[in-house]
């Protein structure tokens, strides 16, 4: 039975591999997207700075454990999410709107394909991490890891289709999961629901 320290230490750990991952898949998405001219590519490369945060915030709280920091982790978190979904609803109707048709991203669909695997085994960590640690900001932010996971697989198969058959608009509509799951997960976590 690990003790509550090592719980932290193994939370911690979780957040520095997230943390890790997503800083060199930001610049990898961001290249791809910006020579795709992919606005899911782009929607998925900011949704990875919003993990980063939302895994910084994760840190400043479990090393505040005793601080009583979870309901303002938990607004960061929720605040960073709307914004996102914001500029992605956004950027995909302009892309629909103008027809602007995005080239394939080989580069773009092997780095998504890592990140699901990558993104499901970390959310299972923190899920079952922030369960025996009854850390309601580990397991929201865990959900993050694994709306992260869907959302690569969302844009995945834009990309896909993309390359495949030439359906471009698959790519914008893509985005829009990213949209939906911004607004479900942020608004939830703005409020404090688990």
């Amino acid at each position: 039975m690990q003790t509550e320290t090592g719980l932290l230490r193994r939370g911690l750990l979780l957040e520095y591999t997230t943390l890790g991952w997503n800083v060199v898949g930001t610049v990898i998405v961001a290249l791809a997207a910006r020579a795709a001219h992919s606005v899911a590519l782009a929607g998925f490369g900011l949704d990875s700075l919003i993990e980063i945060f939302a895994s910084l915030v994760v840190v400043w709280q479990l090393k505040g454990i005793n601080q009583n920091r979870e309901r303002q982790a938990l607004r960061l978190i929720g605040g960073a999410f709307l914004l996102l979904a914001a500029y992605i609803l956004f950027q995909s109707a302009r892309t629909l709107i103008l027809a602007a048709q995005p080239a394939s991203s080989p580069g773009g669909i092997v780095w998504l394909a890592a990140t699901l695997i990558a993104m499901l085994l970390l959310a299972r960590g923190k899920h079952q991490t922030g369960t025996r640690l009854k850390n309601p900001v580990l397991l929201t932010e865990g959900r993050v890891t694994l709306i992260d996971a869907y959302l690569a697989a969302a844009v995945l198969v834009g990309l896909v289709l993309n390359a495949a058959i030439g359906w471009w608009w698959a790519d914008p509509l893509a985005g829009q999961v990213i949209v939906f799951y911004g607004f479900k997960e942020g608004w939830a976590a703005w409020h404090g629901k688990e």
